[in-house]
């Protein structure tokens, strides 16, 4: 298993490293407008991406709350305040990822 690590590690340094020798020449102008094309359709698959598994984690997130409260009533204002805490926090990750999305299109 260290070998394999090791190897891995190996091949990724080697990737990263060989990223300027594989560089394409100067840009053109419309180059630019391609690479202008692609940074917006892969911002759009990151955005829906981070969109759906915030929607999904949320949803477990209520879900696991509300199981909470109807297995223990008493414990249910700690649980909504820790839940509404938990949701802001994961909607947080999706605002984030619009953000990164914007810096790479206006980039």
């Amino acid at each position: 298993m260290k070998l394999l690590t090791t190897i891995g590690f190996a091949l990724t340094t080697a990737a990263a490293l060989a990223t300027n020798a594989l560089a394409a020449a100067a840009a053109t102008p419309a180059a630019d407008g391609e690479v202008l094309k692609w940074r917006i359709i892969s911002s759009s698959f990151a955005l829906a991406v981070a969109a759906a598994a915030g929607a999904v984690s949320q949803g477990r997130s209520i879900a696991a709350a509300l199981e909470g409260t109807a297995r223990n009533p008493g414990a249910g204002g700690d649980l909504r305040v820790s839940m509404i805490i938990g949701l802001a926090l994961i909607e947080s990750l999706v605002i984030y990822t619009f953000v990164i999305c914007l810096i790479i299109i206006l980039g």
